[in-house]
């Protein structure tokens, strides 16, 4: 009973020695379950491997009585045998540390949750593939071919495949088809035109379940926030729905509100989006030419923040304001297009209420713009033509989904935006970029409206610049012989930049097409308007207004005072120069890209290989040793020199496991 328990005694002791000594050995933390495990082989296969040990020596037997004289050597072998087996288990868990890392248990709970969620998730993901494999493009992801794969033979078969599937996969891939519809600068002909067919299927709520998210959201009951609000859906979309509706005081409103199982049904789609598109770019052609995955990326992202009507709160504001302040410029040009004020106090995550904007779109306005006067519908197109560069140009601010059904002809004759869930916003710098890249276009000077795209875009390191300036300049040519109808400048511009392989940032593509976009508004209310020659006499007001005398001074007054903080930082830094000279203390610091201390780096590095080579040159002495053997014998045939190669070999030996420890842990 005592030996068992001075046995187990012995094996918790020796698994806890293990896993603290690596601890320490290794610098880094090594998982307490498998220490524990290499820690009880060690304590079972030490007395083997001693006994073995003390066999090769050549000493008296260990049933006969040890001399007195040989008491120290043999606790000595006894020991060093025990440590190199001890050293052999360390060596199993830096082995066992480098293939598999120790990780922290997940909690028991996140794990059920987890695996609930990869169920659902999985079951999703294989219904989608079921329905890609239907249509026949399963190649998108998996880039083999079927039978049926092989019969879509051309461009606008496939195109047309990949729609039908996107239609019967839902919503969020409704809405990233939408998307890539708009993405000219990475969506090639036919799939343009095919994305853009895209309808999404929605059937009408219930009153009752808009009335409770009314109420659930806003936190009041609906009687004291509206007067009345009408239960038929002004309009129904695969998000939200639309009611008309009174305020309190009777100002007449719109109220969008969310459908209640739309947040969760994109959170759960977001995940395979990414997925999907990862797998499509690893395995295809189509995938990497488009770049789907930073697409999709990118989508899902915006996807869910447009589900926050806050967000599109603070949009139409924004760009409120710049049309307030357009008119502010130019007072006689004020109403004629207008913004929907946002009701603050009615809205929140999932309810906007906004006023009623009267009118119809300009899609369905052919028949009150043929009644109106030419010098009416032409005033009309120049406004809102100024409107869109001014926001884009000068403000930064602009409606990225401006198309003849976002834009209404109000009762009046005015024009109302609608619909900002997505609003582009451009910094400064970039803005002035576009108006010299515009000027030029306008201008039809190829080698500066190349040099401005260049600015603007993110080219690759192998582009073709003089091929590139030639495919810019071919367009400014023809694109003043060209009749109305034929496509807009922009969209020829965008084409441009993807068959050279470009990245256009998401925001300026959206300027881009916002542009193209302005062209089409302009030719569904003047059908023969011409954007570039009317644009042009444009340009100088806006130039002075982003490159204003005003601003200039503004930027160089706060120019003038960051070099004013930075002259009056000097003497101190002097000071403190002189100083470190006269105690010589001066030392430079060296940092690279990324703001990593070179110097630091060069010293740990330097560190590291005297450590290697001090390991390397103890391993090399101890295999000297041991097999020359010599020196002064110190029982049976154990030599000092022997003793002292084991020893060495040991530190040298349990350095390297250190070194390799290091090694692995940097490349993961």
């Amino acid at each position: 009973m005592v030996a068992t328990l001075l046995i187990s005694i012995s094996a918790i002791v020796s698994a806890v020695l293990v896993g603290f000594v690596a601890r320490r050995v290794l610098g880094t933390a090594v998982g307490w379950p498998r220490s524990i495990v290499v820690g009880l082989l060690v304590f079972f296969l030490g007395v083997p491997f001693t006994q073995w040990t003390l066999r090769q020596t050549g000493l008296p037997n260990a049933a006969a009585p040890i001399p007195a004289d040989d008491v120290w050597l043999w606790v000595g072998l006894i020991a060093l045998s025990l440590a190199w087996v001890f050293a052999l288990g360390v060596a199993a868990l830096v082995a066992s540390e480098a293939i598999f890392p120790t990780r922290a248990l997940p909690n028991p709970i996140d794990l059920v949750r987890a695996a609930l969620r990869q169920r659902k998730r999985t079951r999703r993901y294989l219904e989608i593939l079921a329905i890609a494999s239907r249509h026949g493009v399963g190649w998108l992801f998996h880039g083999g071919r079927s039978r049926v794969e092989e019969q879509l033979s051309t461009s606008e078969e496939r195109a047309n495949a990949i729609v039908a599937t996107i239609n019967d996969a839902g919503v969020s891939f409704v809405k990233l088809g939408q998307v890539l519809s708009t993405r000219r600068d990475l969506i090639p002909e036919p799939y343009l035109s095919a994305l853009a067919s895209l309808q999404t299927k929605a059937t009408t709520l219930p009153w009752e379940t808009v009335r409770a998210v009314i109420e659930t959201d806003l936190g009041r009951p609906l009687d004291e926030v509206y007067a009345d609000v009408d239960p038929s859906p002004l309009a129904a979309a695969s998000v939200a729905q639309v009611h008309r509706a009174h305020l309190l005081d009777g100002t007449a409103v719109v109220v969008k509100v969310q459908r209640p199982a739309a947040r969760a049904q994109v959170e759960a789609d977001a995940d395979i989006i990414g997925r999907l598109a990862h797998r499509a770019e690893m395995r295809t052609r189509v995938g990497r030419d488009l770049r789907i995955e930073s697409v999709a990326r990118g989508f899902t992202a915006t996807l869910l923040e447009e589900l926050d009507y806050r967000i599109e709160a603070r949009n139409t504001m924004m760009v409120a304001s710049t049309v307030d302040l357009i008119d502010r410029a130019e007072p006689d040009r004020r109403g004629m297009v207008t913004v929907p004020q946002i009701h603050a106090a009615a809205s929140h995550q999932r309810v906007l209420t906004m006023e009623l904007v009267d009118g119809t779109a300009l899609s369905d306005s052919a028949e009150r713009l043929a009644g109106m006067t030419a010098d009416d519908r032409e005033r009309l197109a120049q406004v809102l033509m100024s409107t869109v560069i001014e926001q884009i140009l000068v403000y930064g601010v602009f409606h990225a989904d401006l198309h003849p059904g976002n834009v209404l002809l109000r009762e009046n004759g005015s024009l109302g935006l609608i619909d900002f869930g997505a609003v582009g916003v451009i910094e400064r710098s970039r803005r002035q970029h576009m108006t010299a890249f515009l000027l030029a276009t306008l201008s039809e000077n190829d080698v500066a409206a190349t040099d401005a795209l260049l600015l603007i875009v993110d080219p690759p390191d192998d582009l073709d610049v003089e091929a590139f300036r030639h495919d810019v300049g071919i367009v400014l040519t023809t694109e003043h012989l060209r009749t109305a109808g034929q496509g807009s400048i922009f969209t020829r511009m965008v084409d441009v930049i993807r068959q050279h392989h470009i990245a256009l940032p998401g925001e300026l593509a959206s300027a881009f097409r916002s542009f193209a976009t302005l062209e089409g508004c302009l030719r569904v209310i003047v059908d023969d308007f011409d954007m570039v020659g009317e644009a042009l006499p444009l340009m100088p007001s806006i130039l002075r207004r982003t490159v204003s005398a005003k601003k200039m001074l503004t930027d160089l007054q706060a120019q003038s005072v960051i070099s004013l903080a930075r002259l009056q930082r000097i003497p101190r830094r002097l000071e403190n120069l002189l100083a470190g000279a006269e105690k010589g203390s001066i030392g430079i610091t060296l940092r690279g890209e990324s703001g990593d201390d070179v110097g630091g780096i060069l010293g740990r590095t330097t560190a590291e290989i005297a450590s290697t080579l001090v390991s390397i040159a103890a391993v090399v002495i101890a295999v000297v040793l041991v097999v020359a053997g010599g020196g002064p014998v110190l029982g049976g045939s154990i030599t000092l020199f022997g003793v002292l190669g084991a020893v060495i070999g040991l530190f040298g030996f349990l350095g390297l496991l250190r070194i390799v420890r290091r090694t692995f842990t940097r490349r993961g």
